[in-house]
């Protein structure tokens, strides 16, 4: 029988009616449902996380459901908050007992409670991929896997999607034909015992460790069964295979599994995400009801009316159609432009105009792009005219250098097992052990069985050593040692102000010049701010000191939980990046053939589905005005080439788009689209892949770079004239003032700071 809480914890009935008596009938509909499986598909901006929070809270006061027999998945942790502060409103009190937050976070917070299934203590490290990078590359090393004929990165990706399909090594071994999956294949195999000597779990390890547990240990799968008596999981059309199995196989004996997604904004298949969890949720859960969300609180009905015309072109959805709640407002505009300049130009013109004559702040301008290259001139032109704007997925705080040198002394001081953390420790600030003396200290732990900072403690073992480097070591180990005594009964954030006073970090960073020495001070500031208002909530996590806390949340804050609303800058982002997001007006720019859509979707149709859907999504973050924008010709690899008009922009024509062009296209453009013809009447006939005539294809490919990825990503392998070979180890700034720190080959050269505007860098082998 269902535990049930005393009659006290229940709130007034006139508490618990208001918030029903504003739901419109699906949304009760989804909110009445008690127990049994059910699917709600919900359409952007159609009230889900109000369905969310009010079923919470109906379930704990009417159904009398214990908290604790609960659990609520989302996407960001900023998610889970919110949920968390909407259900104590409803209820008048916090909703203690719950688990509520991220598929990592949740996985996390098992694996710490089941730490010995998994050859861990609970004081494990959680590794970022920067962390796990590290460990391949050595791997690779040991094995003598030439990191010039395959990229550690590529090794790493082969590995995190092996992990997120729940493939284990051996299999993946059995299934590896081409030369760079069996590369991976031997990484993939030591990869295991190497963490586990290290006391540490990669960001994948979260998700596949907790099926691997439950599928293994049936009387730990049973304890968390009968716990979790009701699962709610948001944005389920994002899971992958770890992530469906993680949900079957705690809800497949109850049943009481509700699932809210929309599979219309499916938009990370290039991440492991499985579009058919969400389309056959109905065979796993053959009993579920399935309730759709279509009315729309959020855009005017032009707005929709565009939506709905552009993903009604996809066939692998279940269907639905969005209907506007809010009066008509302003038509959808189609803006074309000469080039990215005048198409910069524009919305720059545009967001002064608007800002002056409906007196609207910064905040409520979002521009969207397909690729992050095309921020570029719209950077230029922003910072040229002075107006604030903020760029939103470009270096996540936890990735900046001063950070990451802070943050692997204290995730050394949490686990000194942690070989990543020590190797990047004992170089900053340099203490004159290099990397040959680390790897013969890792060699010997390896060896022995011991981990690295227990050989590194002990002198005896250090006999092949030079005494400065013996005495470095021991002043390295003797610091550490009483950081973790001093952790023990000091807050965090008294904790990082006295390791950067004892390693005088700040000196560190000033004798490397005083040009980004201010910024990165600021930096630390904010470091030492974050730690102080960290705040342990009781969730039931035993066992846990403030320091594995304050680290546990660092490792799986997500890039969309830090955008500030509030702050009065105009908004820059990739359109996966503004997936949850909404804005009172919204330009989508570059919409043009081999860009968005991108080429290589153009012979696949799921991966031209999943494009539109990416172009559906932009669409809804709209509130009252839609900009779509596209250029006659635009810049690629230096040349200025023609444009195409995107395919996508065909589809939409029964949605009545207000068409304009800019005062520069209509004076300068090369004549192609007539005033007479409309954009809609055909003037870019449909293409295929073939029918793109070379130059063409070579043209976009920098199109086709990942979304979210900049020109270059840390970690690559590039080639100076100059220098030689090297791997760049950090990016800042933007625009033409983006900076590659470069680790060099040649030690004589070694690590240097370049600005990539005035130097040409070639690309090293992948």
């Amino acid at each position: 029988m269902m535990p049930q809480l005393p009659e006290s914890t229940t709130v007034a009935t006139a508490e618990r009616a208001e918030p029903l008596a504003g739901l419109n009938p699906a949304q009760r509909e989804a909110v009445l449902h008690f127990e049994g499986p059910m699917l709600v598909l919900a359409g952007a901006g159609s009230g889900k996380t109000r369905v969310l929070t009010t079923r919470i809270a109906r379930l704990i006061e009417h159904h009398r459901v214990d908290p604790s027999r609960i659990l609520a998945v989302t996407f960001t942790n900023k998610a889970a908050g919110e949920m968390r502060e909407r259900i104590a409103r409803l209820l008048g009190e916090e909703p203690k007992g719950m688990w509520s937050g991220t598929f990592h976070a949740i996985g996390a917070r098992i694996l710490r409670s089941s730490a010995k299934h998994i050859g861990r203590t609970s004081s494990f490290t959680i590794y970022d991929e920067d962390d796990t990078l590290g460990v391949v590359k050595r791997i690779m090393e040991r094995e003598r896997i030439s990191s010039k004929l395959w990229s550690p990165k590529v090794i790493a990706s082969l590995i995190s999607d092996a992990k997120n399909a729940l493939v284990p090594p051996a299999e993946y071994e059995s299934l590896a034909m081409d030369p760079v999956s069996r590369a991976a294949a031997k990484v993939y195999r030591e990869m295991e015992p190497a963490l586990r000597a290290a006391n540490a779990v990669s960001f994948d390890d979260l998700l596949a460790l907790p099926v691997e547990i439950f599928r293994k240990d049936e009387a730990t799968l049973a304890r968390y069964r009968d716990r979790f008596q009701f699962i709610l999981v948001d944005e389920y059309q994002d899971t992958n295979r770890a992530q469906f199995q993680f949900i079957k196989l705690l809800g497949s004996a109850h049943g009481n599994v509700v699932v809210v997604g929309d599979d219309d904004q499916s938009i990370y298949g290039w991440r492991g995400a499985d579009i058919r969890n969400i389309l056959d949720f109905e065979k796993e859960f053959t009993s579920a009801k399935l309730v759709r969300l279509e009315e729309n609180y959020r855009s005017t009905p032009d707005i929709l009316h565009v939506a709905n015309a552009a993903i009604t072109q996809n066939v692998g959805r279940k269907g639905k159609t969005l209907r506007a709640t809010r009066a008509s407002g302003e038509p959808v505009t189609l803006v074309a432009a000469l080039d990215e300049r005048d198409e910069a130009d524009w919305v720059l013109e545009e967001i002064k105009s608007r800002r002056n004559q409906e007196n609207r702040g910064l905040n409520e301008f979002a521009v969207l792009y397909r690729t992050n290259a095309q921020s570029r001139a719209l950077e230029d032109t922003l910072r040229r005219e002075a107006i604030p704007y903020r760029l939103v997925g470009s270096v996540r705080f936890y990735d900046r250098r001063e950070i990451r040198d802070l943050m692997s002394y204290l995730k050394l001081i949490a686990n000194p097992s942690d070989e990543e953390a020590f190797r990047r420790a004992i170089a900053v600030p340099k203490r004159g052990i290099g990397d040959t003396t680390v790897d013969l200290l890792a060699a010997s732990a390896r060896e022995s069985g011991f981990p690295l900072f227990e050989i590194a403690s002990r002198e005896e073992l250090q006999q092949s050593l030079r005494p400065a480097a013996r005495k470095a070591l021991a002043d390295f180990t003797r610091l550490v040692s009483g950081l973790r005594e001093r952790a023990k009964d000091t807050s965090v954030d008294v904790l990082i102000q006295d390791l950067v006073d004892e390693i005088r970090y700040v000196d560190h960073i000033q004798a490397e010049g005083p040009e980004s020495a201010r910024d990165r001070i600021e930096n630390i500031s904010a470091l030492i701010n974050g730690a102080a208002e960290t705040v342990i909530d009781d969730g039931g996590e035993i066992g846990l000191t403030p320091l594995d806390h304050f680290l546990q949340r660092a490792m799986l804050v997500a890039g969309a939980d830090a955008v500030d609303p509030t702050a009065d800058a105009v908004t820059l982002m990739t359109l996966h990046n503004a997936k949850g997001l909404e804005y009172p007006v919204v330009f989508l720019t570059g919409l043009e053939d081999g860009l968005f859509p991108l080429s290589q979707s153009f012979d696949d149709p799921p991966k031209l589905e999943e494009e539109r859907r990416l172009f559906y999504v932009g669409i809804t973050r709209a509130e009252s005005k839609l900009f779509l924008s596209f250029t006659e010709m635009r810049r690629r690899n230096g040349e200025l080439l023609p444009s195409i008009r995107s395919r996508f922009l065909r589809e939409i024509a029964a949605a009545n788009v207000e068409e304009k062009k800019t005062l520069r296209l209509s004076t300068m453009g090369r004549g192609t689209i007539s005033r007479g013809e409309g954009f809609h009447s055909g003037a870019y006939p449909a293409r295929r892949t073939h029918d793109v005539p070379s130059w063409r294809k070579a043209a976009i490919t920098e199109a086709e770079v990942s979304q979210d990825e900049p020109r270059y990503v840390k970690g690559e392998r590039v080639k100076h004239k100059l220098f030689g070979d090297g791997s760049i180890a950090e990016l800042t700034g933007v625009g033409r003032e983006v900076k590659a720190v470069i680790d060099f080959d040649d030690e004589g050269v070694g690590r240097k700071t370049i600005k990539l505007a005035y130097t040409t860098l070639e690309r090293g082998q992948e």
